[in-house]
């Protein structure tokens, strides 16, 4: 039945004291109220013998004292923060947060319940986890799901970084979309929901430094159908952190200082080698046949044989043809795509406006389209970034529900 389906809330906090009321009033406005959180507050033990971390602790021990008194709905406070429950060394930081607090879920919740992962500097609109549920049960064999995402702007510079770095994230998901790519969604840790059983099915997460969401939901990939689409939006907020390698935080800091080349606009003819390799997967069970991507991977995998052991041990085309896409994930295709636009002369503003011609025509006039074409995506302002991430996460959103609504 679905009332009998639980959602438990995976929350890793730290340093998120100032953020806790707002979240906790979202979950208290949420329609669905059949709802665990199970908070996982954390830092690392030695970071109390250094002064510079003296006030994360306090705002950790904040935090513990605020959730213990919160009594609107059900929650399961994991304490890594108090003296002597600390991080390792070799083990902290919000991959562990998250997996922490995802294990407990799993060890006492059902199959069929969900595990939504959120983060408390996010807003989360009252339909937010009725969607989640309604989407998932509605795909009952599904794996999980990407929830639409919208960064909403702070109103100072933050705004340009966060803006720049959605112009990149959106482009990737269009072009991963248009090629329809297994790996075409979106991992942002606040916003990704699974069942407990696929949870399960993938060995639980991986917790690595960074990317910990992006990593599980390839996991996901690999094992089942991920959807990326549902009738909500979660609205993340754009901050400053150096808490991972990569990702949004460590994005705008580098983004701060005019590198961006970590984060580029691809060219479409780069999604186009990957659409086409993947093409090839069913003749490659036949035969040896050249593919676009043939120099990467075999400098990647630093071997000439990729195919011809796959063949040996997937007997059937269908299992070949999973074991390539395997192979060649979401990963590789990043690498891939990051290695191909590094030899191309061209700029991030010329992919832009080659890509979405009618887009940027609705924005810019004529005179600064031209200085675009000749001069970057520093020329823009804060506004018409903003105008063109809207057009983007609305095409992108009219993408996902199309395919969704196909795939039912």
């Amino acid at each position: 039945m679905m009332n009998d389906v639980k959602l438990y809330l995976a929350l890793p906090v730290l340093k998120e004291f100032a953020n806790l009321p707002a979240l906790v009033e979202s979950l208290n406005q949420q329609t669905e109220r059949n709802f665990h959180l199970v908070a996982c507050v954390n830092h690392y033990e030695h970071w109390r013998k250094q002064a510079e971390f003296e006030e994360t602790i306090s705002d950790n021990e904040k935090s513990l004292d605020y959730l213990s008194y919160v009594d609107a709905f059900s929650v399961t406070i994991i304490d890594h923060a108090s003296p002597g429950k600390g991080w390792s060394p070799k083990k902290g930081g919000v991959g562990w947060a998250r997996k922490v607090a995802m294990d407990v879920v799993e060890q006492h919740a059902h199959a069929g319940d969900i595990i939504i992962s959120m983060d408390a500097d996010t807003y989360y609109p009252p339909n937010y986890l009725a969607a989640i549920k309604a989407t998932l049960l509605e795909n009952s064999r599904a794996v999980g799901l990407a929830v639409p995402y919208y960064h909403r702007l702070a109103g100072n510079d933050t705004d340009r970084l966060i803006l720049r770095y959605e112009l990149y994230m959106r482009h990737y998901a269009l072009n991963m979309l248009r090629i329809r790519n297994p790996y075409a969604y979106t991992a942002v840790g606040s916003a990704m929901a699974f069942p407990v059983w696929a949870y399960r099915k993938a060995g639980g997460m991986t917790p690595v430094k960074s990317g910990e969401d992006f990593y599980f939901m390839q996991k996901l990939v690999k094992i089942g159908k991920l959807i990326n689409w549902s009738e909500t939006v979660a609205y993340p907020s754009p901050r400053f952190s150096n808490r991972v390698v990569f990702g949004t935080g460590p994005a705008l800091i580098k983004g701060s200082t005019g590198d961006w080349s970590s984060y580029p606009i691809y060219s479409r003819e780069l999604f186009d080698s990957v659409e086409v390799t993947y093409q090839s997967f069913t003749l490659l069970y036949h035969e040896e046949i050249p593919t676009p991507m043939d120099g990467f991977l075999f400098s990647c995998f630093k071997t000439r044989e990729l195919w011809s052991p796959l063949r040996k041990n997937y007997r059937s085309a269908e299992n070949f043809i999973k074991a390539c896409s395997n192979k060649v994930d979401g990963l590789r295709i990043l690498q891939f795509l990051r290695q191909g636009q590094a030899s191309l002369k061209t700029t991030d503003a010329r992919v832009l406006a080659s890509s979405y011609p009618a887009l940027l025509q609705s924005v810019l006039n004529d005179e600064q389209l031209q200085h675009l074409n000749s001069g970057g995506l520093e020329i823009l302002s804060v506004k018409e970034l903003s105008l063109i991430r809207d057009g983007l996460f609305l095409q992108e959103n009219s993408v996902k529900r199309e395919l969704y609504l196909n795939s039912l």
